[in-house]
């Protein structure tokens, strides 16, 4: 279990981290405030991604071994 929690964390941190920077200049450019509108996406993006990488991580792990095996 600690194991999930901790790569649920890291999982979601480094996904929402990268991608929130880049839908925010996608959708804004890069005015001056960019940094302040792209740590809000963020904070809201992480909570929600932790959520789901932790409900759905194990269904994930098995599917990805499933494909695995067949290919």
């Amino acid at each position: 279990m600690k194991h999930r929690i901790i790569f649920a964390i890291l999982m979601s941190f480094t996904l929402t981290l990268i991608m929130s920077a880049w839908i925010t200049f996608v959708n804004v450019g890069a005015p001056p405030n960019f940094f302040s509108l792209w740590m809000h996406a963020w904070f809201l993006a992480w909570p929600a991604a932790g959520i789901i990488a932790f409900v759905s991580g194990p269904f994930i792990h098995k599917l990805a071994h499933r494909i695995a095996e067949k290919i």
